[in-house]
């Protein structure tokens, strides 16, 4: 993660989720990230819609010249970058899996900028839609319409929750009761 809002963020999502593969979405307080909110926003998880924003910062909106509430998220892609991300997209859901890309994008006056976008799982629950929450920061300052987006990079952060001792193990370890025994070279 090179943006320090992407690393902030990501930050506070791992803080909360604690040993879960992903926090609940009513475990993410905006105020916690009262600086970030701008950059953020929250997509409905329904690949027939194109992945609908459900929310979006004033910044992203900014980006993009308009509100986004309910417009599909991978139709900002270009034709070339629309399945990969609806891929990265699935994965982050399905598996809980972090994501982390990097985009280019296209201003009005035809000159590229340069975004790092992080998608996070939300923890699914019974009888609620499954959602995702993600920031999309860019590198260049300044108020700048910006279209087609293209991946140019991307990686998924794994999980390594502590290591738990199955039932099984603690079996052995009570009948071992201290004594164990090592093997060594003779």
């Amino acid at each position: 993660m090179k943006h320090p809002s992407t690393r902030e963020f990501f930050a506070y999502w791992d803080e909360r989720r604690g040993d879960a593969r992903a926090p609940d979405r009513s475990e993410i307080e905006p105020g916690a990230v009262r600086e970030l909110l701008a950059d953020i926003f929250v997509l409905s998880y329904d690949a027939a819609g194109g992945y609908p924003f459900r929310v979006a910062g004033t910044r992203v909106c900014a980006l993009l010249g308009c509100d986004l509430k309910d417009r599909s998220f991978s139709q900002l892609f270009a034709a070339g970058s629309r399945r990969e991300i609806e891929d990265i997209i699935a994965v982050v859901s399905e598996e809980m899996l972090a994501a982390v890309a990097g985009i280019t994008a296209t201003s009005q006056d035809g000159t590229a900028a340069h975004l790092e976008l992080l998608l996070l799982p939300f923890n699914a629950r019974a009888h609620a839609p499954l959602s995702l929450t993600g920031l999309l920061a860019p590198f260049q300052s300044g108020p700048t319409l910006l279209g087609d987006f293209r991946l140019t990079s991307y990686r998924y952060l794994g999980h390594q929750p502590p290591q738990r001792l199955v039932p099984r193990a603690l079996r052995k370890l009570a009948i071992a009761r201290g004594f164990m025994v090592y093997e060594g070279l003779g």
